[in-house]
């Protein structure tokens, strides 16, 4: 501030400095700001009005979100000429109900499958079913049925389903899934947050919209909750854009920012959680106390050509089913000392779930059991931690 002016000390406190205009900084800045000022008053009618691009309020779009977003919609968009549009929003969560709340009004119907994570089958039966949206459930796998479910029900709007699914890994055959949608003109909609937009593009095999709790693998470093919406179609993104200001979805720019520090190192990451999770899967599928082992870079796993030719690399998730009971899954969790007991996903070091205890507490016996949800499962988000020390630690806790 210019000596020369006058003002006292609690205005000198009160008011803002701003950085001066020599150089730029080389590393993306976190603007924590709720608003934005204007150099007059003509200017701030045009940016509200629509006239002049710019900020307004943070809540609307802040500086910070909209570089990330750029990033994320330019990494999926990658193989396709469409240029695409991405909405951040404050969770995983969130970017889900954003979606279906702007494209789905009362007397409309959602498509989707009981192979869900337990939080987005709450949000369909608890939150979009009470305001009068109805949840229908198909098996995607069962091309007869959907076309049935389709022609049935002409309010379908919108076709809604994660692959790899969270946590049994069943993948479904998303070109066909797309083929079948656009041939009924209804959108579809996909959850990627296993594999992330380095080992699947949904968006190239006629997906119109991706789902990410990027608090996961795109973050990879578990410091930060927030989610993503990408749409390859930008005519949509005004409709999106208008929910996620007006319910307040919004991303703050601090999450973002650590996501899009997580982005820098995404390939290398999910190189090393894949070739981590496959030697892990190939050494619990020959123990003589696991039962069962789900990942789709197994030969023997029932989805393994679904995965193969639409996966680069199979993933950093994992599940398994001890030969034992629930006391069995719990003791081979407390008996691990390198992997953590925790209800998320996609860090750097390995983590564990108990389904049916935790993600699918809420979800009825019958619907977890009919999707192999068992007393013995065990999820897995395998690290990157030096995998002789992983498979070491699993036999431990095994034994």
């Amino acid at each position: 501030m210019d000596k020369k002016t006058q003002v006292r000390f609690a205005t000198i406190c009160a008011r803002e400095n701003h950085d001066t205009d020599n150089g730029s900084p080389h590393i993306l800045p976190i603007h924590a700001t709720s608003a934005f000022s204007y150099t007059s008053i003509d200017d701030s009618i045009e940016v509200f009005s629509g006239q002049q691009e710019g900020f307004v309020y943070s809540r609307f779009g802040n500086p910070t979100v909209e570089s990330v977003q750029n990033k994320l919609v330019a990494l999926e968009t990658i193989d396709i000429e469409e240029n695409g549009f991405c909405i951040m929003t404050n969770s995983g969560m969130s970017a889900i109900s954003t979606l279906c709340s702007s494209l789905l009004k009362s007397g409309d119907a959602l498509l989707t499958s009981t192979k869900l994570y337990g939080g987005t089958s709450e949000v369909f039966s608890k939150v979009l079913a009470h305001n009068g949206i109805k949840v229908i459930y198909v098996d995607f796998k069962d091309k007869e049925k959907v076309i049935s479910k389709l022609s049935k029900h002409s309010n379908i709007k919108l076709i809604y389903f994660e692959t790899p699914t969270n946590p049994t890994l069943s993948c479904l055959d998303i070109k066909s899934i797309t083929a079948i949608a656009e041939s009924h003109s209804i959108l579809t909609a996909v959850d990627n947050t296993f594999a992330t937009c380095y080992l699947q593009r949904p968006l190239t095999l006629g997906v119109d919209f991706v789902i990410y709790s990027t608090t996961k693998f795109l973050n990879g470093h578990g410091n930060s909750i927030a989610g993503a919406i990408i749409g390859k179609d930008a005519s949509h993104r005004k409709t999106i854009w208008t929910y996620m200001k007006l319910m307040g979805s919004n991303c703050n720019p601090f999450d973002a920012w650590l996501v899009h520090n997580g982005l820098k190192t995404l390939p290398l990451r999910m190189d090393k959680h894949s070739s981590n999770a496959l030697a892990l899967a190939q050494f619990l599928e020959k123990h003589p106390k696991v039962k069962k082992v789900n990942y789709p870079g197994l030969e023997s796993f029932s989805d393994y050509r679904i995965a193969m030719n639409q996966m680069s690399q199979y993933g950093g998730m994992l599940s398994f089913e001890i030969d034992g009971s629930l006391s069995d899954a719990k003791k081979f969790m407390d008996n691990t000392r390198l992997a953590s007991i925790t209800s998320t996903l996609g860090n750097t070091d390995t983590l564990l779930l108990h389904p049916v205890t935790s993600s699918h507490l809420n979800i009825p016996k019958e619907i977890r059991l009919a999707n192999g949800i068992t007393d013995g499962l065990i999820r897995v988000s395998v690290g990157i931690e030096a995998v002789e020390d992983l498979i070491e630690d699993f036999d431990l806790g095994l034994k």
